[in-house]
């Protein structure tokens, strides 16, 4: 063989060599796809979602389904390639899911604890809607403080200026809502009794932050125990859904009409449902799955409007009394609060 066919040969053979380098070299992505979803009102790996002991549960003919996204974190040029031409898929920067100053590991430390925080507020938001309140109630009140000489260890605070405090968090917000100084109206019960008490706000030491002088925390008195099992799953995203699934399995009526019904969004404590990522492959997701109706945090409504899937209805929550209303409009043949258009 001639010298000149000898260089062309090992010319391409090194330029295949390179092409399959490239094609495997790791790039700096990675690649979300639709995730599996499951059925809060349903078990998974032979176990209930969710449990509940010493209170009677109802059966739901219809599916509640949270909805995940399926994360590809070794991502080669073959496979961004392909998740650029799928209409399914994502590839977007691997730092924008995890961070160049954490690990993997403490990523997914981070989102089982975003996970067992939202099952957490799930609990509390649900049982209020059955009937049990959260009750602040002080835990110790600061000497010197607002409350000295006023407020009392146990004491439950109910209401500032009229507002009803619905949680700690509730408390600090109407307490920090106006500048140190302000004298406030304070209601609580003390040993079953109500009371009323004016308290001037005191600034923190070394801030401008109101203080009443107290530190509160939170108990829900119920009969029965709560409790959420899934495995593999992380992140808060799943919060209104465990919350929809709590209210559904302790009230007598089915909420679901017999429909399978899928959404997404977090909850906190007073109830308001916050936005989350992937929401176009949990569309995907939630189709595949065989929902009708999709519950779409409100804050996500014009990402989905973009990536909105045949056939599944959208429905925009922006609390997690929207989220009922929608439930009840759909299941009895109305049409829930859409998406806004843009």
């Amino acid at each position: 063989m001639r010298r000149r066919g000898v260089t062309v040969i090992m010319g391409a053979l090194i330029t295949a060599l390179l092409a399959v380098g490239v094609m495997a070299f790791p790039l700096p992505y990675v690649v979300l796809k639709p995730g599996p979803t499951v059925n809060t009102l349903g078990s998974d790996n032979g176990k209930e979602v969710i449990q509940v002991t010493k209170a009677q549960t109802t059966t739901s003919k219809g599916q509640l389904r949270l909805t995940t996204v399926g994360v590809q974190p070794s991502v080669e040029l073959v496979w961004a390639i392909r998740g650029w031409l799928s209409d399914e898929q994502a590839v977007v920067p691997r730092e924008l899911i995890y961070p160049s100053d954490q690990s993997e590991q403490q990523v997914e430390q981070q989102n089982a604890e975003e996970f067992k925080s939202s099952q957490t507020s799930a609990e509390t938001v649900a049982l209020r809607e059955l009937g049990y309140p959260v009750q602040t109630f002080v835990t110790e009140v600061t000497k010197g403080g607002a409350s000295a000489g006023v407020l009392q260890k146990d004491d439950i605070i109910t209401a500032v200026d009229g507002t009803e405090v619905t949680s700690p968090d509730k408390l600090t917000q109407l307490v920090q809502a106006e500048p140190a100084g302000t004298t406030l109206t304070v209601s609580y019960s003390r040993a079953g009794r109500t009371r009323t008490a004016r308290i001037t706000t005191k600034a923190a030491a070394g801030s401008d932050t109101p203080r009443i002088g107290v530190s509160i925390d939170k108990k829900q008195t119920h009969p029965f125990t709560v409790s959420i099992d899934l495995d593999e799953i992380g992140g808060p995203s799943a919060g209104l859904m465990f919350t929809l699934g709590i209210i559904d399995k302790l009230r007598p009526e089915d909420m679901t009409g017999g429909k399978i019904i899928a959404g997404t969004g977090t909850i906190d404590d007073e109830g308001n449902v916050g936005p989350i990522g992937g929401i176009p492959q949990k569309l995907v997701g939630a189709k595949n799955a065989g929902a009708e109706l999709f519950m779409v945090p409100a804050d996500n409504c014009a990402e989905a409007l973009k990536n909105s899937v045949s056939g599944l209805t959208m429905a925009r929550v922006a609390t997690v009394d929207d989220a009922l209303t929608a439930l009840q409009t759909f299941t009895t043949g109305g049409t829930p609060k859409p998406c806004p258009a843009s």
